[in-house]
């Protein structure tokens, strides 16, 4: 007998090549059996989804989550599981002298997985700006926390802003670097200056630090220090990078995501492997909105329904090192669904320059199943629930490009 039975909806996951009318069975929190038609008597509960798409969880590759510990964390459960995703990567919102606030406090409170990078600066972000001197770093302390917590913390986060560079320079990301090849754990940059105050081309000295399974993202910054150059070409450095191994993701947030930019990237063929929110409570209210909305803009972009499922499903699983139990719903995986819906229509969504996008299709949460237990999706950061802006009649917005 299968505890679930998700039936009727249109299953698409590409890491297992399915597109198409299937029923889903979970049976002690996994992945049991994807098959046309299985019979009601055969589960405890039957949930019918026709109508709906039905993808592996999805996962948020870039959010901050550290609610009370930060001035701007979101609770974790409304990005996650209220929200149509399983997993949240907390993208370095904690560094090692605020890090316990994570297993005390956040994660026993919370349905929503949570897997957290460790900021290079002891602070993380609970001090704005985040590096203010030399002793902001603490090396030592860095090696002993992520090694106190090695399997829940996932990598070391570095950014690349004003004023670290100034004090730090590029020793600032080198030490990250350092810090996360000493732990056995990945390195996550984030690019793009908003206080524009450095060198543009300091991401050809940065991108040559990132290693095989290292992550890049704001990869659609328009800020100094982005990856294309005054002529908006794409540096040589990021499609070495990108050979290497390096992720690529837009974490789009409120200061570093550009339509201009992302056009002029996809354009010259080097697309992102991940879509993630950066999502912060600010964020969420004005920009950001939700993960669905982020599947939204890249559907306006010209990017298929598979290609936007294995970039916030697959691809992120692989950019954490989790591929064996998320990513995907095959037989025997971790029981992470989510429940989406596509609502066809006429919408604006925005890029924090201003510039608008007209879409025509809307992807909003219906539930979310996380370990086999089911969630159904609160009402939505806006007052009409999920939707992005509707569109003004005659609104002609950017044409998709790929």
């Amino acid at each position: 007998m299968y505890d679930l039975v998700l039936k009727g909806g249109t299953v698409v996951d590409p890491s297992i090549g399915l597109h198409g009318v299937y029923d889903v069975a979970v049976q002690g929190g996994t992945i049991a059996q994807i098959a046309p038609a299985i019979p009601r008597e055969e589960a405890t509960r039957v949930l019918e989804v026709a109508g709906t798409i039905v993808t592996p969880g999805l996962i948020d590759l870039h959010a901050h989550v550290f609610e009370g510990f930060t001035g701007n964390g979101v609770h974790p459960d409304l990005g996650g599981v209220y929200a149509g995703v399983t997993t949240l990567v907390d993208a370095g919102s904690a560094g090692c002298a605020t890090f316990q606030g994570f297993p005390r406090h956040i994660l026993p409170q919370c349905h929503t997985e949570i897997i957290p990078f460790l900021h290079i600066c002891q602070t993380g972000l609970a001090t704005s700006p985040d590096i203010i001197a030399e002793g902001s770093i603490n090396f030592e302390s860095t090696l002993r926390v992520a090694d106190q917590y090695k399997g829940l913390i996932c990598g070391i986060k570095a950014r690349m802003v004003s004023p670290a560079l100034e004090i730090l320079g590029m020793e600032m990301p080198r030490l990250a670097k350092r810090a996360a090849r000493e732990s056995g754990i990945k390195l996550m940059v984030h690019i793009g200056d908003t206080e524009k105050r450095y060198d543009p081309n300091v991401i050809r000295s940065l991108l040559p630090l990132l290693d095989d399974g290292d992550i890049l993202t704001h990869y659609f910054t328009a800020n100094p220090g982005g990856v294309l150059d005054a002529n908006g070409r794409l540096v040589p450095e990021a499609r070495e990078a990108a050979s290497r191994g390096v992720w690529l993701d837009t974490a789009h947030g409120r200061m570093n995501f550009s339509f201009d930019v992302g056009r002029r990237i996809i354009d010259q063929g080097l697309l992102p492997h991940c879509i993630s929110t950066d999502l912060t409570v600010p964020g969420r209210l004005h920009t950001v909105h939700s993960m669905t909305e982020m599947m939204t803009r890249f559907l306006g972009l010209g990017f298929t329904l598979e290609q936007v499922v294995t970039m916030c499903t697959s691809n992120p699983a692989k950019a954490i090192g989790a591929e064996q139990r998320l990513g995907s719903l095959a037989a025997a995986r971790q029981a992470d669904i989510s429940v989406l819906e596509i609502h066809d229509g006429d919408w604006l969504v925005y890029d924090v320059l201003g510039a608008s996008l007209q879409v025509k299709q809307a992807v909003v949460p219906v539930l979310t199943v996380k370990r086999g237990e089911v969630f159904m999706s609160d009402w939505g950061p806006r007052p009409w629930g999920w939707e992005p802006d509707p569109a003004p009649a005659g609104t002609n917005g950017f044409k998709s490009c790929c």
